[in-house]
């Protein structure tokens, strides 16, 4: 059933209100293989459990690691870095962080693996992780076309000293590398090559920090030790609470989400900030550029022209997103012009569509903001946001609701 959008603008009461978001999903991830890794029995706090981050925690049971969840709680007993089982079989679904970081996290490990996923995940980049795995020592077998999902991974208990890996398409390759080099148990040194934000990487490496592990950088990155069991405290996520500081920018709402800090590791936390005053103009959004949509979808309604650039690596995404951007804002009627890496976005008043989702939570997410100040908005395939944030939808209904009264 579609969702139709409540336009609420010029109705609202000016109430100051308090909404609450999931754990970060960035964040669950490295904390789950985090601790799957460490010696002992770590507990994780606030953890998401949304489509992704849940189909990580199961990829890990299927691998022997021992588990157990209450609400956001979780406990789980570490491997040490090195699995007892040495066979098995895992579908990561379309959960691309666990689509990354597992296939390097098996590459340091004794056995053969099966990994297989969603038909979505078998479009996305993964090949320049997969190059570097073999570079490591590292052995597959593609079930279907070469470099990509699914495949069979054969580990090495050798590893090379050093490996380059493309982060072009995706910092996370560099992440999932940095995350399970302990488990090599000697030094290895990761030189990243090509241009990609690195706000991620820096997110990672303060979690293995925290979980016992400095990584010496220079020239490259030198990963040597191992993590220890941790309680850990995961953050409210940063990019499922842009939805809601996008709704203040144009409701002139005041809305804030429980948890969230200036100082947020979250990359998204630059988003935030900049729309305490942007109103239009050229953005580049290559640090955060999983708020393209929410900035897109809201640019309709700033005084002047928006143009997004530099983000040409979405379209490799749960769909391509670029595109999803103009084919929607068109539908409504909103002039946009593409671009090879970004798009440019004019002012104007949305009028009635339904706006194609293409299977990504973040499209359907994004373009609710779009109908909260124009008539007839309806959201096609809603359930995907279930990816991400459940619940979305709930709790857009019931600030709606607040703001009203």
């Amino acid at each position: 059933m579609n969702y139709k959008v409540k336009n609420v603008y010029g109705k609202t009461n000016g109430k100051k209100i308090t909404v609450s978001v999931p754990g970060s999903k960035s964040i669950t991830a490295r904390a789950l293989l985090l601790a799957a890794i460490a010696d002992g029995t770590s507990t994780l706090y606030g953890a998401q459990f949304s489509d992704d981050c849940q189909t990580f925690l199961n990829c890990l049971k299927a691998l022997g690691i021992h588990a157990e969840t209450y609400g956001t709680t979780v406990k789980i007993t570490g491997c040490g870095g090195r699995l007892a089982v040495k066979q098995g079989k895992i579908n990561v679904g379309s959960a691309g962080t666990a689509a990354r970081f597992l296939p390097a996290f098996l590459a340091f490990q004794d056995g053969k693996f099966t990994l297989d996923c969603s038909e979505q995940m078998k479009r996305r980049p993964i090949a320049p992780l997969i190059s570097t795995l073999k570079a490591l020592g590292a052995k597959f077998v593609f079930l279907g076309e070469e470099n990509c999902y699914p495949f069979e991974i054969t580990g090495t208990t050798s590893p090379a000293d050093e490996v380059t890996v493309d982060i072009s398409k995706s910092s996370q390759f560099l992440s999932a590398l940095l995350i399970s080099a302990a488990c090599a148990k000697k030094p290895v040194k990761i030189n990243p090559v090509g241009s990609h934000g690195l706000d991620y990487v820096n997110m990672t490496l303060d979690m293995m920090w925290s979980f016992g592990l400095t990584v010496k950088e220079g020239d490259g990155y030198i990963v040597c030790g191992g993590y220890s069991a941790k309680k850990y405290d995961i953050e409210p996520d940063v990019s499922a609470a842009c939805y809601f500081y996008a709704m203040n920018k144009i409701l002139g709402a005041e809305i804030s989400v429980n948890g969230v800090m200036p100082h947020s590791m979250q990359g998204d936390i630059k988003f935030i900030k900049l729309l305490e005053k942007f109103d239009g103009g050229k953005v580049d959004m290559h640090e955060f550029s999983d708020q393209t949509l929410t900035l897109a979808a809201i640019a309709p309604y700033l005084s002047a022209p928006t143009e997004i650039c530099n983000v040409a690596h979405i379209r490799g995404q749960e769909c391509d997103r670029i595109a999803a951007i103009v084919k929607n804002l068109t539908a409504m009627g909103v002039k946009c012009e593409e671009r090879a890496d970004g798009v440019k976005i004019y002012p104007s008043q949305p009028k009635p569509a339904k706006i194609e989702t293409f299977g990504d939570h973040r499209v359907a997410m994004a373009f609710a903001l779009t109908g909260l100040r124009a008539d007839g908005i309806e959201i096609e395939n809603p359930e995907v946001c279930s990816k991400t944030f459940k619940n979305y939808f709930e709790v857009l209904d019931g600030l709606c609701a607040e703001l009203l009264k």
